[in-house]
């Protein structure tokens, strides 16, 4: 594997590892798809450092055990409409109400 790869790829493990975060969200910041990030954390880093690895795994598998908690919060925050944004639909014309089978928010 070349040099700069595994520089980079445990760059991205310790930032996982210190920060507990989320494979999208390393990728975010570091401005990689969240699929080249999972493959350097499930694939690659266990060829590059193996203690690492294990550290990143135990990360992993509790974002993993947690996800269906994140799900509900992410759903209830998109659904959840603040105030000025309610005023801001009704100053627009739309009321909310349904109108066939669609509902105009």
């Amino acid at each position: 594997m070349r040099e700069d790869y595994t520089g980079l790829i445990k760059e991205i493990a310790k930032y996982l590892i210190e920060h507990r975060c989320t494979i999208r969200q390393c990728a975010e910041v570091f401005g990689l798809s969240k699929s080249t990030v999972h493959g350097y954390m499930h694939v690659k880093l266990r060829y590059v450092d193996i203690d690492l690895y294990d550290e990143v795994q135990g990360v992993l598998d509790y974002n993993f055990s947690v996800r269906h908690l994140r799900g509900g919060e992410s759903t209830r925050k998109k659904y959840t409409k603040r105030p000025e944004e309610v005023l801001n639909a009704q100053a627009r014309g739309i009321s909310g109400e349904k109108s066939g089978n669609y509902t105009f928010c």
